[in-house]
């Protein structure tokens, strides 16, 4: 069997691809060295195998594709810094893209979460090694045994600890250091399951928030928290300690299927002064633009929502950029 080209993209196929660049040059702010820093995250549905294959057929299997991981990979160079979730322990697909994206990326991810509720999944970040560089700190957050005794972080609501452990690694860019943690919160039976999970994350980055002020830190937290709603009881746990996500996000879909068309499962979020005014805010400028993309109808147009999810996600990307130098 030949080595795996990414570049080899079928000429029938190559339509689409130019299309796929027109839309994510429109929609998602250009790089600029040493001005802007565009953070995101994904959840990339059961981001792991790949079929060797550019035309998607019934029989593949795994189906997510050559031609799929492409347009991953498109869409993820477009980023300094991306989370990504659900990547799984067979890690072919994501070696195939940095491969593709070339020497310049980087990658840092964990160990597998074992069992069923992690689902055997990593926590990942993927980034421009010429725009972002590591800083020093990596590490799972695990929540304090006393912890468990507290009114919304109780043994029975969070047992023993997250389901898969948020993870959290510094970086740097342009003068600035952030803390970026991502975190995959347990879906759970139904959505009181998941309180346990938000209530401990928001107290962690609370108190981290605090330890880290004497470094001049920013911290933000981001991934797919599987909130429904904006408002609801798992909403109001993950904003507890103050926690914000911008405005700019509000309405943006979450999912390709029409019954998350409201959802707020996938966020970024930052303190702010209107949320906790005793947790250090960002230094950081938020430039005010922050959104999502939809690759619907740009990428394998012919498939169903549900078919286009295993090949690429059903999930969107979420993005935030924020200033850097004098801008």
């Amino acid at each position: 069997m030949s080595p795996i080209d990414l570049t080899a993209v079928p000429s029938d196929l190559v339509p689409e691809l130019r299309a796929l660049r027109s839309r994510l040059s429109s929609d998602i702010p250009a790089k600029r060295l040493d001005h802007n820093l565009i953070v995101a995250t994904w959840n990339i549905r059961a981001f792991g195998d790949l079929c060797e294959s550019w035309i998607p057929s019934p029989n593949d299997r795994p189906k997510r594709n050559l031609y799929a991981l492409r347009c991953i990979a498109e869409i993820v160079s477009r980023f300094d810094v991306i989370a990504i979730q659900e990547t799984r322990d067979n890690i072919k697909a994501l070696r195939h893209m940095l491969k593709y994206l070339g020497p310049d990326w980087g990658l840092i991810m964990t160990d597998v979460t074992a069992g069923d509720a992690g689902n055997y999944e990593r926590m990942a970040f993927v980034f421009d090694s010429r725009r972002v560089k590591t800083s020093g700190l990596a590490g799972e957050l695990v929540v304090p045994p006393e912890w468990l005794h507290e009114e919304h972080i109780s043994p029975d609501s969070l047992r023993r600890q997250f389901a898969r452990t948020p993870y959290a690694v510094s970086f740097s860019s342009g003068g600035e250091t952030f803390i970026l943690v991502t975190l995959h919160v347990l879906y759970g039976e139904s959505a009181v399951d998941r309180l346990g999970e938000l209530h401990g994350i928001a107290r962690w980055l609370e108190d981290w928030a605090k330890r880290e002020q004497s470094w001049g830190h920013n911290l933000i937290a981001l991934g797919d928290f599987n909130i429904d709603r904006k408002d609801d009881d798992a909403y109001q746990a993950f904003t507890s300690t103050g926690l914000r996500s911008p405005a700019e996000l509000d309405s943006v879909p979450r999912t390709i299927f029409k019954s998350g068309k409201n959802a707020f499962y996938d966020q970024i979020a930052w303190f702010t002064r209107d949320g906790n005014p005793n947790v250090p805010v960002l230094s950081l400028r938020y430039s005010q633009r922050a959104g999502g993309f939809d690759f619907r109808g740009l990428v394998l147009p012919a498939l169903s929502d549900t078919e286009l999810s295993w090949r690429i996600s059903d999930h969107f990307p979420l993005w935030t950029e924020f200033l850097l130098g004098a801008d």
